[in-house]
């Protein structure tokens, strides 16, 4: 059975909408982010191989690879797709790595907004 990515911008989804105590309200918010930029990529990266017959790398520059098919192709459609992602991957760099993270909560608003417009344009190519 393969796994459903769109599951993780769902889980993300709820993490925001769960009530949270002030402890775990970041570890909520960042995880969120996280969850939601994977649900985009990974859709994205499925695209390129099934649909597109593309051989993804199975490194650690995948995520670079996979924006960047989108972003230097020539249809727009593509290229807003390869800046959406670019975006999500630093939001969620951020959200993994960075202690103070100022205006998360808007941050978090904003990449799951990306994340379901990255997956909505996806269905359109």
């Amino acid at each position: 059975m393969t796994f459903d990515w769109l599951q993780y911008l769902n889980l993300a989804k709820e993490l925001v909408a769960q009530p949270a105590t002030a402890a775990n309200k970041d570890a909520r918010l960042r995880a969120a982010i996280h969850l939601a930029y994977y649900a985009a990529f990974n859709l994205a990266k499925e695209h390129l191989q099934n649909k597109e017959g593309h051989s993804i790398p199975k490194t650690s520059e995948v995520h670079k690879y996979v924006s960047d098919l989108f972003q230097f192709n020539p249809d727009p459609l593509r290229q807003v797709v390869g800046e959406k992602l670019k975006k999500l991957k630093k939001f969620r760099n951020q959200a993994d790595y960075v202690t103070f993270f100022p205006g998360l909560s808007g941050i978090t608003s904003t990449a799951l907004k990306l994340s379901e417009e990255v997956i909505s344009d996806l269905s359109r190519l």
